[in-house]
């Protein structure tokens, strides 16, 4: 009986505080790699999402400008329209296309009188086919008719010219809006 008891006492004997550092300092390591990526992932979250936002503002700020733009403005012809890459154009402004049919939103290839830049703090720099320089936030609009001509469709991108993994993944955002005639 005195055996067993002994051995009892032995099994329960628990852990040591070596072990109990040694574990802690394990816990340590692998919670600072965790706590790294974390911070990071907060951080490319937090960057993007600031980034899709602004651009989203953008993009309905030119498009908002766009709307209130007569249906005929522009149906003379470019250049006897307004001028929608100026930063505050009214119908005075003119020189542009307004709402004649064109432009693209394709990246890369902006059609002059379709786009316009905006600095980093989305102040307007204005527009033209070569961005000008300090430009960050880049808007193009693209204007299609329809068959009958009583329905154009304006489709405003607006792209960040740099977001946190490149080219591959800039924050960018579209707005696609219909105006119908007379309005």
């Amino acid at each position: 009986m005195k055996n067993v008891i002994k051995k009892n006492k032995r099994g329960e004997a628990g852990i040591s505080l070596l072990e109990t550092m040694i574990a802690l300092a394990i816990l340590l390591i692998a919670s600072i790699g965790i706590l790294s990526m974390t911070i990071l992932s907060i951080t490319t979250t937090e960057n993007q999402g600031h980034l899709g936002a602004r651009t989203a503002e953008y993009a309905q700020d030119k498009m908002e400008q766009l709307q209130s733009l007569s249906f005929a403005d522009g149906i003379g012809g470019a250049g006897t329209g307004t001028d929608t890459t100026v930063a505050s154009f009214t119908a005075t402004t003119t020189g542009g296309n307004g709402l004649l049919a064109g432009g693209g939103t394709t990246y890369g290839a902006p059609v002059a009188a379709y786009v316009d830049y905006l600095d980093a703090d989305g102040n307007p720099l204005g527009g033209g086919a070569n961005a000008p320089a300090g430009w960050f936030y880049v808007r193009m609009w693209q204007i299609t008719d329809d068959a009958t001509g009583t329905l154009k469709t304006i489709t405003v991108r607006t792209l960040a010219r740099s977001g946190v993994n490149g080219v591959s993944s800039l924050p960018q955002s579209t707005v696609t809006s219909l105006k119908a005639s007379p309005f």
